[in-house]
Formats: C-alpha cells, sequence, structure tokens
C-alpha cells in the first residue's frame, strides 16, 4: 500500500505541474509551491473509490487533484498568522513567510478555484455527474464542513472552558473528516452508485487520522513531521490526547480504523488497499 500511495503521489504531482504550468508571476509560483510535497492521501482516496466503481484513471486524475488544490488552500490560509501562525508545511516556509500575507491570501484563492475548475473538467463525466461532485465539494469545503470546522477550532483557542470530547469530534468531523468523505464518494459519485458505505468509511478514518495528528504533536518531531509540533499542549488546547490521555487516544484510533474496516464489508478483496490505507493513518509519522 505504501508503494501505491508513493506512485499515486508521483502521477498527482505530474498532473498538478502539467495544470499549474499555465499560472505565472508570484501567485504562480506560490501555487506550485503550495502543492509540493504531501502525501496526497485524499488523491489517494478519490482514486481508489473510482477503481472500486469501474471508473478509469484517466477521469478521477481530475477529481484527485482538485481534492489536493482544495487542501492545500486550506493550508495556506490555516498557516497565516491570523489563524495558525505557522513558518513551516512539509519541511518547508509557508507561503505567508516565503512571500507575504497578501501573496497567501491571494494563493489560497486561486486554488480553491482551481479546484472547483478541475472538478468539472469535461473528462470526468456528464454534467449531472460534475454538477454533483462541484455542489459536494462546495459543501464539504465550506461554512458546513471544512470552513465550519475551522471556525469552531479558532473559538475553542479562544474558549475559557476547554471544549468536551463530543465537541472536538463534532469540531475535527468538517475541518477534517469533510473533505476525507467527499475523497473517498467521489468514485461512487462518478459511478452513479449509493457512496454511502464509502462515506461511514471516511468518516472513521478522518477522525482516526485526526486524533493520530494529536498523537504525533505529542510525540512527534518537527524534522519528521515537517512542521511544528507540540503547539496544542502549549496553548491549553483540548485534544483527544488531552482528554482521553496517549493511549486511551491510541486505543478509541484503532478502534475507528476497525470501523472504517467493517464499512468496506460489501467490497470484499477489492477493498483491501482501502483497508491498508486506514491502518496506514494512524501509523504514519507526519
Amino acid at each position: 500500500m505504501q508503494a501505491q500511495l508513493e506512485t499515486a503521489a508521483g502521477t498527482i504531482a505530474t498532473h498538478l505541474a502539467q495544470v499549474l504550468a499555465p499560472y505565472s508571476g508570484e501567485v504562480g509560483d506560490a501555487m506550485r509551491h503550495a502543492m509540493q510535497g504531501g502525501k496526497r492521501l485524499r488523491a489517494f482516496l478519490v482514486l481508489e473509490g473510482a477503481r472500486l466503481h469501474g471508473i478509469d484513471a484517466a477521469s478521477a486524475i481530475w477529481p484527485a487533484t482538485a481534492i489536493e488544490a482544495m487542501h492545500a488552500y486550506s493550508l495556506v490560509h490555516d498557516d497565516l498568522p491570523c489563524m495558525d501562525d505557522d513558518a513551516e508545511r512539509r519541511g518547508q516556509p509557508t507561503v505567508h513567510v516565503k512571500w507575504d500575507e497578501a501573496i497567501a491570501v491571494l494563493t489560497g484563492d486561486a486554488l480553491q478555484s482551481l479546484a472547483f475548475e478541475l472538478v468539472t473538467h469535461a473528462q470526468v463525466g456528464s454534467g449531472d455527474v460534475r454538477a454533483d461532485l462541484v455542489q459536494t465539494l462546495a459543501r464539504a469545503a465550506g461554512g458546513q464542513g471544512m470552513v465550519l470546522g475551522q471556525a469552531l477550532d479558532m473559538a475553542a483557542e479562544r474558549a475559557q472552558t476547554p471544549l468536551s470530547l463530543d465537541r472536538i469530534s463534532a469540531l475535527q468531523a468538517g475541518k477534517t473528516g469533510a473533505l476525507f468523505e467527499w475523497s473517498a464518494a467521489a468514485g461512487a459519485r462518478m459511478a452513479r452508485a449509493d457512496p454511502a458505505p464509502l462515506i461511514r468509511y471516511a468518516a472513521a478514518l478522518g477522525q482516526a487520522f485526526q486524533i493520530h495528528d494529536d498523537v504525533i504533536d505529542v510525540t512527534g518531531d518537527a524534522a519528521a513531521a515537517g512542521k511544528a509540533v507540540g503547539k496544542d499542549a502549549a496553548a491549553g488546547k483540548a485534544t483527544f490526547v488531552s482528554l482521553l490521555g496517549l493511549e486511551g487516544a491510541q486505543a478509541r484510533a484503532a478502534a475507528l480504523v476497525d470501523d472504517a474496516c467493517a464499512a468496506l464489508h460489501e467490497y470484499g478483496a477489492d477493498a483491501v488497499t482501502l483497508q491498508q490505507t486506514a491502518r496506514f493513518a494512524i501509523s504514519r509519522h507526519s
């Protein structure tokens, strides 16, 4: 599975380079900078979900690169001083550090627009399929999904009382889970099939992924993670680890991975790679 993930990441990087080639100036350079590196896990979910439903890779590559553009936009804005104020991302200076805050805002805006352009490419499918993907991506990325989760996360940092476990779970379902769910379900939507099993899979996977991020923030080192660690504890922020303890958080993540794998039962052996992906999510070091 690790080899498959690396191969897919290379394919995504090549396609993104072609897509970004026409972009020039500081914003174009910053877009390419923001899109480099990363595990490409969300794109991999798109490609695997598409494969499960008989969608060819030449069609699936467009929503796969779209979700990477959307994710990159969220990171560029999340790194800004008015939000998480991070100076490093994927082992490189963040966009606002390498350029400035204005370029970072514009770069994020451009990447979000690019995501919708990519998902509406003619090769993706019929007009109905593309409209469905656009609508569901907008919902997943916007004020009912990722943006809502980010807003709740910022509010939590200002709150005098730490969040409960239920509220953290709800926050992360938006901030992390919404794009995971869209990614996993994109292939089913392209095939006009029922996306529910893959949505259940991704909901569990997304929370397990975030719990492991909290674990990395406690146990990891900045060099391996490619970004600052220990920030949550320093800020006194409630996390899965602070509420459940390290072992409790790890056990919860493992149980969620079991739930994610069980959601794929109807696909049988065809879903082995997605099951391995879920296990990878709680074994990575960054």
